[in-house]
């Protein structure tokens, strides 16, 4: 694998601050060594950046890529499967589909991460995985490893989509009762298990010889649910209307959840709560419509009082091909008031601490992959574009070479 140096822009470390004229050394696929006067081994093929900002990928926190497929027909997606309020045991793994073009165009965005999982339409949808944005033959080139996490809803969506079969859950109350049922009976099925070891413990002390415990059968709901118990999983609880929120926080202090606020579109108005419990939010897409009642007090305000309030923030476009705008998004919302640096992290360091990937992306540190975005201007600038995006020290994007669409693609990528 080439040593890469990219010398010469403006490189935005996100933790580091920012060096003017900086240099980025990649070797072997990571960060070699970032800072003002880096001396390059002769075998380093030096990339000219002069002029240009240079920063990690960018990362959008929520996403359904690969699993509401493009183009967009009942054949391609995949991501609720609305005939059980309670999947746990769904992946979102088992329904990406490598070759869907939205990871392409994502790239001519800087975007080299996303999380992409399972909809909103039940309780407890499934795992959502990171996976970066090289399209292979295979998911597992794509995903990073033990990035999964569970995907929950509260408020109108399952509500919605159970209320209308007249079928649990159809209240708000509904909703919380699920959850919560499902989470008791994974702590049972959990606590089968400690009485089948100790009971083995026991008898293989009275006998002299080893007992092997009698466990319960293998249950794959629960199973999983287990996991987000032992907090091994976070729980990306979907939440828009403030009370929404706060029952996700209720239910999490309940359980000991390791949980993540998705959305959080009332979160402006319960935010010194959310951050004296420290809980963190992804907000967006910051582009709503009022499609539904719950959306009814959206403000482009919200990011910016979370985040000054103390809340960590990622900002999520929640979509496929148009995670391409997530840069946009984060622009627009500096102008409402979000910090320019909270902006920045909100998109890289702050989403993959989210996410769970932080010990290998979000920020132009020594050790970590690669993934590296060249712009020729301010990142959220409407007037700037991606030049160049590296992912795990190998060049995925060129936009010289994006200019003209691809045989049987109809318009242009970038």
């Amino acid at each position: 694998m080439a040593t890469i140096a990219i010398k010469g822009g403006k490189v935005l470390t996100i933790t580091q601050g920012t060096i003017e004229g900086g240099t980025v050394l990649i070797e072997d696929g990571k960060i070699k060594a970032v800072g003002k006067d880096i001396e390059l081994p002769p075998e380093a093929e030096v990339l000219d950046a002069t002029g240009k900002w240079v920063m990690p990928g960018l990362i959008d926190a929520h996403s359904h890529m690969g699993i509401f497929g493009e183009p967009a027909t009942e054949m391609t997606i995949d991501g609720n499967e609305m005939t059980d309020p309670v999947t746990p045991h769904l992946r979102a793994i088992d329904a990406i589909n490598p070759a869907d073009p939205a990871f392409k165009d994502t790239l001519s965005a800087g975007v080299t991460a996303a999380w992409t999982g399972p909809g909103s339409g039940n309780v407890v949808g499934g795992t959502g995985v990171v996976v970066k944005l090289v399209p292979g033959r295979a998911v597992e080139d794509m995903v990073v490893p033990g990035s999964e996490s569970m995907k929950m809803a509260l408020g109108e969506n399952p509500k919605r989509v159970y209320g209308s079969q007249k079928k649990f859950p159809m209240t708000r109350m509904g909703n919380a009762a699920a959850l919560r049922d499902a989470l008791v009976k994974a702590r049972t099925y959990m606590e089968k298990f400690r009485r089948a070891e100790e009971e083995a413990e026991r008898e293989s002390e009275e006998k002299g010889t080893k007992v092997e415990p009698k466990y319960p059968d293998r249950d794959l709901k629960m199973e999983m649910l287990a996991k987000c118990l032992r907090r091994e999983f976070r729980c990306r609880i979907h939440a828009h209307r403030a009370d929404d929120i706060l029952t996700a926080l209720r239910i999490a202090e309940e359980f000991d959840l390791d949980i993540a606020i998705e959305h959080a579109t009332e979160g402006w108005k319960v935010a010194d709560i959310l951050a004296a419990k420290k809980i963190p939010c992804t907000v967006g897409p910051n582009d709503l419509f009022r499609a539904k009642l719950e959306l009814e007090d959206f403000t482009l305000a919200n990011a910016g009082i979370l985040a000054k309030a103390g809340v960590k923030i990622a900002i999520q476009v929640d979509g496929v091909s148009n995670t391409r705008w997530l840069p946009v998004h984060a622009g627009v919302l500096v102008r409402f008031g979000l910090p320019e640096e909270e902006a920045l992290k909100a998109v890289t360091i702050n989403a993959a601490e989210i996410v769970g990937v932080a010990d290998r992306m979000g920020s132009l540190e020594p050790g970590k992959d690669a993934d590296i975005a060249i712009f020729d201007g301010h990142p959220f600038c409407t007037f700037t574009r991606c030049e160049k995006v590296f992912i795990n020290g190998e060049e995925v994007f060129d936009a010289r070479k994006a200019d003209m669409p691809e045989p049987g693609r109809r318009g242009c990528q970038a």
